[in-house]
């Protein structure tokens, strides 16, 4: 009888230890939020991920788990995908675009949540009445101070130019604090906009052609979702008109707009990625949001020569 309970006791101390040694080599799980499939914002994911890897922690070495949802531009879907994944309870959240970060925030006190390409965190209604973020918001942000740089490409580039056009969708926060933006700045150029609004982007050729019409000079791609997700429809529309695209999103102008002022979205992605690689080595350290470090002013060569602009020394080329 002694002996029966003691191989009892042995065999409940091995299981504790085996339990208690899982505990200690469980990883890292990390969630992943797109709101949008799209190659521009993809390029966020592939730096978040890489800035990660780069400081040791990848699903190759299996030192971190990820679960990937991305919403397909689907605002109930997205609110399915941000419930799954703080079910999961994971270490932390990435959040991709605005919506992504604003939803999960929302759901969620407790679940780090790291940014990227999203507004700062009072320009996203994020704020308290002190002016304070949410404590479990990390990551990186942009301001809208780089619409005004971007409004300036439209005189440089083409200083005959009279009329701006832009489509917008007004459920975006991002997009309507970007056209508040513009308004401002093509104010102060003496510039006179034409906007129409969008609400998905099956709407985008026909909203882009009516804007056409308006026999605009220059067509403005505002950081709107829509506009990501449709771009090459919108592209080739202006382009059958002879219409350049500038904007402030740099991923834009290697899917064919003319150029940009703003963020490298891979940058931006890569940026968020060291500060959550940083959080998963230190966890009890402070992590507030912070800004985007990167902006390119950057051109496309190929684009440019279709213009007849070939004094673009002030601007980086698009490398192809």
């Amino acid at each position: 009888m002694h002996f029966c309970r003691l191989i009892l006791l042995l065999l409940l101390l091995s299981a504790c230890g085996h339990y208690q040694e899982a505990e200690e080599t469980k990883v890292p799980l990390i969630g992943f939020l797109d709101y949008v499939e799209d190659a521009t914002l993809a390029q966020a994911r592939e730096g978040f991920m890489k800035a990660l890897s780069d400081s040791g922690f990848s699903e190759e070495n299996k030192t971190i788990t990820v679960v990937y949802r991305n919403a397909q531009g689907d605002q109930p879907t997205l609110l399915q995908a941000a419930d799954y994944l703080i079910s999961r309870k994971p270490t932390l959240i990435a959040t991709n675009t605005t919506l992504a970060t604003v939803n999960t925030i929302k759901r969620s006190t407790a679940t780090p949540v790291f940014m990227m390409v999203a507004p700062r965190p009072d320009i996203a209604r994020l704020t308290n009445a002190k002016g304070d973020a949410p404590m479990n918001l990390h990551g990186v942000y942009e301001t809208l101070d780089y619409i005004d740089t971007s409004v300036t490409l439209i005189r440089e580039l083409f200083p005959n130019a009279k009329v701006i056009g832009t489509i917008y969708n007004q459920a975006e926060s991002q997009s309507s604090d970007a056209l508040d933006r513009l308004r401002k700045g093509c104010l102060t150029a003496g510039l006179t906009l034409e906007e129409l609004p969008v609400t998905s982007s099956s709407e985008s050729q026909l909203v882009t052609q009516a804007l056409l019409n308006k026999k605009i000079d220059v067509f403005f791609a505002l950081p709107d979702n829509i506009i990501f997700s449709s771009f090459e429809v919108i592209a080739n529309q202006c382009n059958a008109k002879n219409i350049p695209i500038l904007t402030s999103e740099a991923g834009l102008v290697a899917r064919g707009a003319l150029a940009s002022y703003g963020a490298d979205f891979y940058q931006w992605g890569y940026q968020s990625g060291q500060q959550a690689a940083a959080f998963l080595k230190n966890p009890e350290g402070k992590y507030p949001p912070q800004e985007v470090k990167l902006r390119r002013k950057l051109i496309n060569s190929d684009r440019a020569a279709a213009f007849g602009i070939s004094n673009f020394q002030n601007f980086e080329l698009l490398k192809k």
